[in-house]
């Protein structure tokens, strides 16, 4: 169901999933963190921002997920997946892809070492920030003191005890800094991205102001919390309160841009892996044949997807004699393209 008002119009469905998304978090928040008795309430301001991103995250996808092609490769990829004979090998094949095209990014590798180099940098930032600042965040995750001395601690994940560390050891160096590590993962790869942008030909040709947003985003988010360890550890806690809020508005600022610009892929690529599946079971089905050279040239699902689909798009490629363009190889369209301008300027001569 969608409630249109003029041009525009809400989703009344992924409105109220948004909605289901939110209150299952709030849930989560409630019973992880001991009926809230792990919650930190200085933390509330993050928290708004997570489930007011979790809203439109969940709006948005469910948005994408309806577009005419989007909608169409999903269901595709299900099917693919869900072949008869096919699933346990589906499910192997799974495993591998999501090594080789989310954690890897071998595909990025493929096209530049330096790109590459760069996503992963800030890939596993980002997921490092993430496993600790949202069970932080949701009192999921605390920290107690053992005995009086103070110089042991104790990490809580739901209420139960699991490691004890000395504070001054290794371990607990990096338990107590890993948002540090995880800042300066980000900003290198932010640093890798900015000058390939600005050095780059190919980059510069296709540049958008639009791309630099993230960036200064995620430099921003990580500067203002290294700022923080610096006010603590160099400056005997100066401006520290000031450097707090500035840390949290990036933050929130950055939770909301999620869903509305570059890094919504984050929750698009998990979804392209059944692209694979599509591709798959089309090579494996039955060939589309070109109707001019009568040669095998794209599976036939795929050809009847785009006559399905690009109708609803706005293209429709049908040649008012019952045919349909998408039948014609891209050989053929070629060749039809440079028939026809030669004829129209009076030949080759």
């Amino acid at each position: 169901m969608v409630i249109r008002t003029g041009t525009g119009g809400i989703d009344v469905r992924a409105s109220i999933w948004g909605l289901v998304a939110v209150m299952i978090t709030l849930v989560g928040v409630y019973f992880g963190s001991g009926s809230l008795r792990w919650f930190d309430a200085a933390l509330a301001g993050y928290l708004i921002g997570v489930l007011l991103a979790v809203w439109a995250t969940v709006y948005r996808y469910l948005v994408w997920i309806q577009r005419p092609p989007t909608a169409v490769l999903n269901r595709r990829g299900w099917e693919s997946f869900r072949s008869k004979g096919k699933v346990g090998r589906n499910v192997g094949g799974l495993v591998g892809l999501v090594f080789t095209n989310i954690l890897a990014q071998g595909f990025i590798r493929r096209r530049s070492v330096a790109r590459w180099a760069a996503h992963q940098l800030v890939f596993w930032g980002c997921i490092l920030a993430a496993a600790v600042t949202f069970p932080l965040t949701f009192g999921w995750l605390h920290f107690e003191s053992v005995g009086q001395s103070g110089d042991q601690y104790k990490a809580y994940l739901f209420g139960i005890g699991t490691v004890a560390f000395p504070a001054e050891s290794l371990i607990g160096f990096v338990m107590f800094h890993t948002l540090n590590i995880a800042a300066f993962l980000v900003i290198g790869g932010v640093l890798v991205f900015l000058y390939r942008r600005l050095r780059d030909p190919g980059a510069l040709a296709v540049e958008r102001a639009t791309d630099f947003l993230p960036l200064v985003g995620l430099f921003a988010v990580s500067i203002t919390g290294l700022f923080l360890t610096a006010s603590s550890l160099w400056l005997e806690g100066r401006y520290y309160s000031f450097l707090t809020d500035l840390h949290a508005l990036t933050v929130i600022l950055g939770l909301l841009y999620i869903p509305f610009g570059k890094l919504f892929h984050i929750f698009q690529r998990p979804a392209n892996l059944g692209v694979h599946y599509y591709r798959r079971a089309g090579a494996e089905g039955e060939q589309q044949l070109c109707r001019v050279c009568e040669q095998p040239w794209a599976s036939k699902m795929q050809v009847d997807d785009l006559k399905f689909v690009l109708p609803q798009v706005g293209f429709d490629y049908s040649d008012g004699s019952g045919g349909n363009w998408q039948d014609t190889c891209p050989r053929c369209r070629r060749t039809s393209i440079a028939l026809a301008q030669t004829n129209r300027v009076g030949g080759f001569g």
